[in-house]
């Protein structure tokens, strides 16, 4: 095989730094979808993925019954994780009487190969369906099940492009350096991936079902459980899922790389590029053109994790590549040398719990699998470590106890807890723990849970839906949703296209809604507003003794809104108009309307929820503080802040010990067993209330005019707050007040409510946004 690769070692070597962990990061997954008693499930891809040819995160692979989930390209590891994550809880959760397979080795398999289904598609997938015909009959159905992980990796652009220009040698272009960075790791890791597939082989056992796939070599462990004696991951061994004949292809460059494809495909080697089954690849987005990425193929699912992906493995195996770039390179890549590392391959996969397994070194000496570890271990710490912060490092010391303790290895554990339970039983168990763990947390989008919490929950269901995501400016929670022909941009999830900029600046100015609406002929707290805070401050007479709500003209979430129930004292007056001028310049102070809070959300003329919010409040136990149960109530995992979490915590703020001065109380009082304490008037969730779903016992007269009260404003998406002094009397003229429209009002309250029935109002504004 002709060596035509550049050295670009010296580059490297000279250049490392630690940006070179920046880079692109995407998984793809299988699960084999089963009954609940292990069976291969033989029913079709649930209807509600939609089209598995266009769906861009949920596909088939082979079968039918084998699901495959498909992250985009996120910027960190654990971002693209937690997207792994959350689609595996999102599908897990939609799966009717079935669960996701969480091993590698398949389920209990049927007898007949024709009873395995592969995989459906429509008229313009028939290509994919004939490919998936010719698989079985090359290689059989039952060794296609065999599921696992592909990592993709891509180099940071900028990082590369900055190492090329601190170099003189123009010996060649920043295209070829570029090139031999990605062939270099990819040689590297095919001559070293034995460390990997050593430590990280997690699919020891097979289920009965599949032991001729392996000419029944495999003694029985187990009534149903088959373990060839010494091996690590069955899938990465000889009883798995490769191609007939070891490919020895040219890596020395992309084009060599191609011609050596075209040449095994011409010798019948192969059908076609993607049956090269190798455990790294090269990939392209400009059809060959030049590389994109890296695709790491030699991953087991692992059963010990709920989405089958170990963080620390996943930063382990971006750490190897690392060290396979930096790593100069014994020989060239020839025919010789790529035998032998499907030699050392072989021999990680089977003969890893074989404490005399030998391997052959760059030398081709033969060694201990054991000794080589060590030694590879500390070559990675050495040419690695000083690139590594804090997350990596914790995953490198994962890395080192497998090393020098095997039994912390996943399959010497897997082993050990399957000689006291069979194969179907333990994969069962962690199947149905893995689904309640699915079902525990339905509002979070893991790897952005520095979102606000109604993105998340848009966001989640947008996966379902096959609607393209991409986070244009995360710190506003600013997004762009598109399928087909169908972009929006959507922000803080209510924020869209569908309402107009004028609608938007007149809920915005609580004056001006006022305006609107009194117009309309919609009821309102009488009240005035002012823009000077002396004339402010010396209308106390005007108010004094009267129920009063002095809030900021513009303001969202609660802030600088008081209520004085009993306005007697001028010193709080003037602490509550002080604190509302410091959110704006013009306040109002209007008359405080009796009567229970709903907040009503409307959406395209339709009411779509209706909730009670509960002011913020402890319950007493006549031992603890009131600073101390708010404590105790702030423990709740429910709780969290800024809208990351279906309730917020309860602050310690001057809103909070004004409202309790006005009830004779502080935050050292001790309130009796049982008395219900509240901390402030205002029933915001973002300032600590509780919300109570009341969407179908509010009387239709209250929801007419909510819409109304919409229209009025021209606006498409709000939440509305009224209130209402008896949701079972029709409205009259007396008996309710509008006091606020919100024009970015949070879905999660009425997803999450604190009782009562998710609304799932993440669905109703896709629905509005045409997905």
């Amino acid at each position: 095989m002709e060596n035509d690769c550049i050295n670009i070692d010296h580059i490297i070597n000279k250049h490392i730094n630690p940006y070179l962990l920046q880079g692109g990061f995407g998984f793809e997954k299988e699960n084999v979808r089963v009954d609940l008693q292990g069976n291969l499930a033989q029913t079709p891809h649930p209807e509600i993925f939609g089209n598995k040819r266009e769906h861009p995160y949920i596909t088939t692979d082979f079968s039918e019954s084998q699901i495959e989930l498909i992250t985009p390209v996120r910027h960190s590891v654990e971002e693209a994780l937690g997207f792994l994550e959350t689609l595996h809880d999102e599908v897990s959760l939609k799966l009717d009487n079935e669960l996701l397979w969480p091993q590698s080795a398949p389920p209990k398999l049927p007898c007949a190969d024709e009873d395995i289904p592969i995989a459906k598609f429509d008229a313009e997938g028939s290509d994919m369906e004939q490919y998936r015909v010719y698989l079985s009959k090359n290689y059989g159905r039952k060794k296609q099940l065999l599921s696992g992980v592909h990592f993709n990796i891509s180099f940071d652009e900028q990082v590369l492009q900055h190492m090329y220009d601190s170099t003189d040698d123009s010996a060649y272009s920043y295209d070829q350096f570029r090139e031999q960075v990605y062939l270099k790791t990819l040689r590297n890791f095919k001559r070293y991936r034995w460390f990997l597939i050593a430590l990280l082989g997690n699919s020891p056992v097979v289920h009965r079902s599949y032991v001729n796939e392996c000419v029944n070599l495999l003694p029985q462990l187990q009534d149903d459980t088959f373990h060839l004696k010494y091996a690590g991951s069955m899938r990465n061994s000889m009883c798995g899922y490769r191609n007939k004949e070891n490919l020895c292809l040219n890596y020395n460059t992309f084009e060599g790389y191609h011609k050596s494809i075209e040449k095994a495909i011409d010798d019948g080697l192969i059908s076609q590029a993607k049956e090269n089954y190798a455990s790294i690849r090269l990939k392209s987005l400009d059809e060959g053109k030049t590389i994109s990425h890296l695709e790491v193929r030699m991953l087991d699912l692992n059963p010990f994790v709920r989405a089958g992906v170990d963080i620390h493995h996943a930063r382990i195996i971006h750490q190897f590549l690392l060290y396979c770039l930096i790593k100069p390179e014994a020989h060239a890549f020839d025919q010789e040398v790529q035998m032998i590392a499907y030699y050392n391959h072989e021999k990680a996969a089977s003969c890893i719990l074989d404490e005399g397994t030998h391997i052959m070194d760059d030398n081709n000496e033969a060694v201990l699998l054991q000794d080589a570890l060590k030694d590879m271990l500390g070559e990675i710490d050495e040419a690695t470590g000083h690139l590594l912060n804090d997350n990596y490092r914790l995953s490198f010391n994962v890395l080192k106890n497998m090393v020098h303790d095997k039994e912390s290895r996943p399959a010497v554990v897997m082993l050990k807890e399957l000689r006291d339970d069979n194969f179907i039983d333990w994969n069962l168990q962690k199947a149905k723990v893995y689904l309640n763990e699915s079902s525990e947390k339905t509002y979070n989008f893991h790897g952005l849970e520095d979102m606000e919490l109604s993105t998340q929950l848009l966001l989640r269901d947008a996966l379902i839906r096959g609607v393209a995501i991409d986070i244009m400016d995360r710190s506003e929670n600013f997004v762009r949703l598109s399928r087909g022909n169908n972009t929006q941009y959507v922000m803080q999830a209510t924020r869209t296209s569908l309402d107009n900029y004028a609608s938007i600046l007149l809920m915005e100015n609580k004056v001006m809604t006022k305006k609107v609406l009194e117009t309309a002929g919609i009821s309102t707290p009488p009240g005035k507003e002012y823009t000077d805070d002396k004339l402010a401050l010396a209308s106390f007479s005007f108010y004094k003794k009267k129920s009063i709500v002095i809030k900021p003209k513009s303001t969202n979430f609660g802030l600088g809104i008081s209520i004085l129930k009993d306005n007697q004292d001028e010193a709080m007056f003037v602490r509550a108009v002080n604190m509302a001028f410091e959110h704006d310049n013009t306040i109002l102070i209007e008359q405080f309307v009796s009567g229970r809070e709903y907040r009503m959300f409307i959406i395209n003329d339709e009411l779509v929820g209706i909730l009670h919010r509960v002011p913020a409040n402890v319950v007493g136990d006549g031992k603890l503080t009131i600073s101390q149960l708010i404590d105790v109530k702030n423990e709740d995992p429910l709780r969290g802040k800024g809208y990351k979490t279906p309730l917020e915590k309860i602050a310690k703020g001057e809103a909070e010990a004004m409202f309790l001065e006005t009830q004779g109380l502080g935050f050292d009082s001790v309130p009796p067993d049982g008395e219900t304490v509240f901390l402030r008037e205002n029933s915001n969730i973002s300032t600590g209330g509780d919300s109570l779903d009341f969407t179908d016992e509010v009387h239709e007269s209250y929801k007419q005019l909510a819409i109304k009260a919409a229209r009025a404003l021209d606006v498409k998406v709000t939440g509305l707050d009224m209130m209402i002094d008896d949701i079972s009397v029709p409205a009259s003229s007396d008996n309710y007040s509008i006091i606020e429209m919100n024009f970015n009002p949070a879905i999660h309250i009425h997803c999450h409510p604190f009782k009562g029935q998710n609304r799932r109002l993440n669905a109703r504004m896709l629905d509005a946004l045409g997905f």
